[in-house]
């Protein structure tokens, strides 16, 4: 089986990020193991998973859905880092950045495969 996803920044990207939630949530307070953390991890899973079921489809207008729900996860998981913040759990906007950076590889893998010949 050919892993062509495993070659897209943008899912390597997302790894790592999948990776950075896991540490820095392990940190939250117990109380939120079912709550706050169980959502932040399932938004970020999430991402990389839908880049890597994307690139196995055959056709362009499947991978763009799926690269379009890999997006809307990570804003998702946008929205759970910023409660994170303001109730105190994260004390850097670290994870912030890192989203962005996928975000903008995301939009960027999203507008070249609408520009390649069909």
């Amino acid at each position: 089986m050919k892993r062509n996803h495993r070659s897209l920044k943008a899912w390597q990207q997302a790894v790592a990020l999948v990776e950075h939630v896991y540490t820095v949530t392990r940190a939250f307070p117990k109380e939120e193991l079912f709550g706050l953390t169980n959502q932040m991890r399932r938004a970020a899973i999430s991402v990389p998973a839908n880049i890597a079921e994307g690139a196995a489809r055959a056709g362009t207008k499947e991978l763009l859905q799926s690269l379009s729900i890999a997006a809307a996860s990570l804003s998702e998981l946008d929205t759970h880092v910023e409660i994170a913040m303001r109730l105190g759990y994260l004390k850097d906007d670290t994870l912030l950045m890192e989203i962005d950076a996928v975000a903008g590889l995301l939009m960027g893998l999203s507008a070249s495969i609408k520009r390649r010949p069909r």
